[in-house]
């Protein structure tokens, strides 16, 4: 995350899981295996256990991240704070929701974000958990649609969430992007031609994983932007 903020990127998205000890976790996987090369679930291990891991991902890098820690969501937004400008997407991630309850799992993570909400939106896959951290005063919420489809439109329509994200393959050449009062986000985008085509249909934010060779490309680099 400090390399795509560094290398000038505006937004970050990022997945969070409670421990077993319920601390907020920034972690991608719910097995650790992946990314540490342990044995374990995040749900299922302290922190104090997690803490002792290296989110390395040996498998595909080898050695080259061997003293990353497994963050906390707390040092995750402590060190966005060298970005004020700088917006983060908090995913609530599905298998900790089954594990504890999402009304549960949304006190805590509203309790983290309660300092930090004017740069966090919190979304997720899961209407329900969106509709009681809205009720719990979480300004920004954004929706993942799963399904392109007239449902999944509805549903969007009642829970009016301030953005729509969706993975880019799942709609059509011909079809119009749902209007709404939302900023629609779409992922996994790593090619600028496909990125201005969809900026060209409505679409304001890219999510990508390859944030250095998007902003390479001149039609799509961003003002220097004074984060002191």
């Amino acid at each position: 995350m400090q390399a795509a903020l560094n290398t000038g990127a505006q937004c970050i998205e990022f997945d969070v899981h409670l421990s077993a000890d319920e601390v907020p976790v920034v972690f991608h996987d719910s097995d650790v295996k992946r990314v540490t090369g342990s044995e374990g679930t995040i749900q299922e291990m302290t922190y104090s256990a997690l803490k002792m891991l290296r989110a390395s991902e040996p498998d595909r890098f080898a050695e080259k991240y061997s003293q990353e820690p497994v963050p906390s969501l707390e040092a995750v937004l402590a060190l966005l704070k060298q970005w004020p400008n700088a917006t983060a997407f908090v995913e609530i991630k599905t298998d900790t929701l089954k594990h504890f309850g999402v009304t549960h799992v949304v006190k805590i993570i509203m309790a983290a974000l309660a300092e930090h909400q004017k740069h966090c939106v919190l979304i997720s896959f899961d209407r329900t958990v969106l509709d009681h951290a809205r009720k719990a005063g979480m300004l920004r919420i954004g929706w993942v649609v799963r399904e392109w489809n007239a449902q999944a439109q509805t549903y969007a329509q009642a829970l009016s969430p301030d953005f729509l994200f969706c993975n880019a393959e799942k709609i059509g050449k011909e079809d119009a992007l749902w209007p709404g009062p939302w900023q629609w986000a779409l992922y996994d985008i790593v090619d600028p031609d496909v990125a201005l085509q969809w900026y060209n249909r409505g679409v304001e934010l890219i999510e990508t994983w390859d944030i250095g060779g998007m902003l390479a490309d001149p039609r799509l680099a961003v003002e220097d932007v004074d984060d002191s």
